[in-house]
């Protein structure tokens, strides 16, 4: 995927459990250049509670640098950074924060062959925002590690698949009458 380039997705929240800061749901991105059809995962996620997930993921080959950059990315973690980094976020009372922070891990295509031209050998960094419900998201790809350092490297080919350090989400809430938050189509860069 180039820099500027941006496709449509779907996504869509099939459960959540706030006590164990567990969710999963399904990603639909539409128009994908490499896939003839919609391209369909499934996914799971961690919710940062510092009860149940920190912000330290310890896994997926992510690091502590690791965390601390991808979350960096995000305005509203920038005044929890200091504390973050100080004693991983444990003090930091997220329940009555008015953001939530998640990562969601793409486990399997659901609809195709892991040869559709895609990757999920990465993860999201993901934070949800309470007070309009936008939901904002940057990739790791542990496989494009290096590009990261190259900043003029658009594209990182591994095999025939494409992976891509510059990979963020995008959601706006829209209001269909329901209380709460609920989403209609998304462009995913």
């Amino acid at each position: 995927m180039q820099k500027d380039e941006a496709w449509k997705v779907n996504v869509r929240l099939q459960g959540v459990d706030m006590q164990s800061g567990y969710l999963c749901g399904s990603m639909e991105a539409l128009n994908v250049p490499a896939a003839e059809t919609p391209v369909v995962t499934f996914w799971e996620g961690e919710i940062v509670d510092n009860r149940n997930y920190s912000f330290y993921t310890g896994q997926w080959d992510a690091t502590k640098e690791t965390d601390v950059k991808h979350w960096s990315k995000f305005a509203s973690f920038l005044e929890l950074r200091e504390e973050v980094q100080k004693d991983g976020g444990k003090s930091i009372d997220l329940v009555n924060h008015p953001y939530i922070f998640m990562r969601w891990k793409e486990k399997f295509f659901v609809n195709v062959g892991t040869d559709c031209g895609l990757t999920i050998a990465g993860f999201y960094y993901v934070c949800f925002s309470r007070s309009d419900g936008s939901v904002n998201g940057f990739y790791y790809d542990p496989n494009s590690r290096y590009a990261a350092y190259n900043y003029d490297l658009l594209n990182v080919v591994l095999g025939n698949v494409l992976c891509s350090p510059y990979q963020k989400l995008e959601l706006k809430a829209t209001n269909e009458g329901r209380a709460g938050h609920s989403f209609a189509t998304y462009q995913f860069q």
